[in-house]
Formats: C-alpha cells, sequence, structure tokens
C-alpha cells in the first residue's frame, strides 16, 4: 500500500471510523481539536453519529449509553478534559461496557498550557476515577501506531468489555509524517449478547455498575480483578532496541521514547552501550521484561515528560536488582535529543 501524509489526530479519527466506530462525542480542547473537527464530517459521510456535546462529562455519559445500545463509541479530550470525565469512565469500567478513549496530553497541573506533557502517566494507568479499576493502555510512538493501535483498541475494548486509553500528546497529536493505511481485518469476536437492543422475544438486559447486595460488589470487583489479571498475561507490548548487551538502558514511552530513540543511536555510533526499552501497553506494563533484563551490571533510567511517573513501575519491575534513575522535564517543557545525550553520555 502508498503511505499517506495525515495530521496525528486526524490519523486516529479515520482509524477510529475504518474500525467500524459509528459513535462520537466530545468537547473542544486543545491540543486534539482535529479529532472531533475530523469526526464532525466524516461521520455526517459514513451514517455514523458525532455529538459536540455541552461538556466532557455529558461527552462520556453519551459515550456510555451508546456503548451500552452495542455501539463502537469514542470520545477524546486533553488532560484537565480526561480529568473531568473520570466518573463517567469509571462507570464504564463498572458496568463492563467497551469504549475508546483518547488523551492528547497537555502541560499541567490546572489549565496549564498546550504543550506536550506525559504528566497523565498517573491517571491513565493506575485508574484515575473512583473504584479498582483498569484500562488498557496505549502509549503509540508515531502515526503508523496511532492508526494500527486505534484499531486495535476498539477489537481489545470489545473483547475485554473494557475501556481502552490512547495516550498521546501534543507533538504527536498534531505532527505530521507519512504512514501506510493498513486496511482494518475484523477478528472473531463475542456477539453482544448484553448490549441493550430491544428485548422483544427475550429477557431484558441489565447493564448496571450498582451492587447493593451482601457481598455482591466484592464478587463483581474480584471478577473484574480476574480479567485485569488475563490482561496482564496477554497484552503486554513492548520494543527494545540494542538491550542485550546495553549497560545502561534507557526506559520511554511516546513521544520521549523518540527524542530517547535519537541520543541513544548517537551514543550507540559512538561505541558507548546504550539500549532503548520502550512500553507500547502502560498497562499491562512489561513489568517482567523489565524484571528479566536487570542485574548489577547495568543500570536503567527512565526518561519522560513529567516529573517522575513511569520511573516508579519501572522501579517497582526491578525490585532492587539494579540502579533506576530518572530523567524529565515538567510543565510541558520538551527534552531535545542533544540535551538528552549530554546527560547520557555523564552515565556512560
Amino acid at each position: 500500500m502508498k503511505k499517506i501524509l495525515m495530521r496525528g489526530n486526524e490519523a486516529i479519527a479515520e482509524a477510529a471510523i475504518q474500525a467500524e466506530c459509528r459513535f462520537y462525542a466530545g468537547y473542544p480542547i486543545t491540543p486534539q481539536n482535529e479529532i472531533p473537527e475530523y469526526m464532525s464530517w466524516r461521520m455526517l459521510e459514513i451514517g455514523g453519529t458525532f455529538i459536540q456535546a455541552e461538556s466532557e462529562l455529558s461527552a462520556i455519559n453519551m459515550v456510555f449509553g451508546a456503548s451500552a445500545c452495542g455501539a463502537r463509541a469514542m470520545t477524546s479530550s486533553s488532560s484537565p478534559g480526561i480529568s473531568l470525565k473520570q466518573e463517567g469512565i469509571s462507570f464504564l469500567a463498572g458496568a463492563e461496557l467497551p469504549a475508546v478513549i483518547v488523551n492528547m496530553q497537555r502541560g499541567g497541573p490546572g489549565l496549564g498550557n498546550i504543550s506536550a506533557s506525559q504528566a497523565d502517566y498517573f491517571q491513565a494507568v493506575k485508574g484515575g476515577g473512583h473504584g479498582d479499576y483498569k484500562l488498557l493502555v496505549y502509549a503509540p510512538y508515531n502515526l503508523q501506531e496511532f492508526w494500527d493501535l486505534t484499531m486495535l483498541a476498539f477489537d481489545k475494548a470489545d473483547e475485554y468489555r473494557n475501556p481502552v486509553m490512547l495516550l498521546g500528546d501534543a507533538i504527536l497529536g498534531q505532527m505530521m509524517e507519512p504512514f501506510v493505511p493498513t486496511p482494518y481485518i475484523k477478528p472473531k469476536l463475542p456477539e453482544k449478547t448484553w448490549a441493550l437492543t430491544g428485548c422483544k422475544g427475550r429477557k431484558p438486559n441489565v447493564i448496571k455498575s450498582l451492587f447493593m447486595g451482601e457481598g455482591e460488589l466484592e464478587q463483581r470487583n474480584y471478577m473484574l480483578q480476574a480479567k485485569y489479571e488475563k490482561m496482564k498475561n496477554a497484552e503486554v507490548r513492548f520494543q527494545t532496541y540494542n538491550t542485550d548487551d546495553a549497560e545502561l538502558i534507557v526506559v520511554a514511552f511516546g513521544i520521549a521514547a523518540r527524542i530517547a530513540m535519537a541520543a541513544v543511536r548517537r551514543l550507540r555510533n559512538e561505541g558507548h552501550k546504550v539500549g532503548l526499552f520502550r512500553p507500547i501497553t502502560l498497562f499491562p506494563f512489561p513489568e517482567r521484561q523489565i524484571s528479566d533484563m536487570a542485574d548489577k551490571n547495568k543500570r536503567f533510567i527512565a526518561v519522560e515528560l513529567n516529573s517522575g511517573q513511569m520511573v516508579e513501575d519501572v522501579k517497582l519491575a526491578i525490585n532492587g536488582k539494579a540502579d533506576v534513575l530518572f530523567y524529565g522535564r515538567p510543565g510541558g517543557a520538551i527534552i531535545t535529543p542533544e540535551e538528552l545525550y549530554e546527560n547520557l553520555i555523564n552515565l556512560t
């Protein structure tokens, strides 16, 4: 297939449509506005539904309703907008409803700025709303992964009956680069026999997250935790670059990994034993794979556009078997490959 040139946000939107998303509800916020803008006319073309809701709270609850009726549904926002959606995301997880949620992160806390950030890592992977729940979280690295992982997100949301998040950032959402628009091939998935499609000829379906009976909610939570454990065993994705002989391993995701790759390649060309480990799934986090690489002859450094969040999961995975360092910049400040190179060369 031929490569095409698109903006990151638009690539996600078109990939969602190709993956049979037929309902989108959202509310404008920079730097993800191209997603609802694109959806507003493409949904009209294909007979889908686009709604610019009156608020982020409304949008996520509209997604709840559409998903409950069996539609492939999606919403998108940026950091403070995702915070407003957290109650609804918890409701989706509690009711076991599939949905795809896109967060193009911006600097924070508060209104912050519209520059790229990775400071929503904790919110995404630790369950940003109330209750014991998890999202399957993908961290795309380029527009090819935006395309491919968006399609995969809809499939996995349906497979696990669980919300899936694409965690991007302002740079990836706004940048343009060529990629191959691979065709969508829908896998065999369970029928949505649970959906609210009208109950003529069958017993009514009930979708809820309120369980008031004695011990009922506890059993519900055990069931959900078993599902998340299944994700941990089956859904880990990651990429390595020159880690086999590396004495210093950079761990980075998303745009920070692209920046880190440039610095690591330069150091490799100069003969330094440096490698890159890139988590693609942030939940489930590739903890076993990182742990297997750790020994007393290696050091790890987490590189993030925040004050230090993923580094905690790296430390937990390594569990004292090797030193874990951190380098990051918060508040929408961007690390350059040259800056990172200077910091890494002092560690080699």
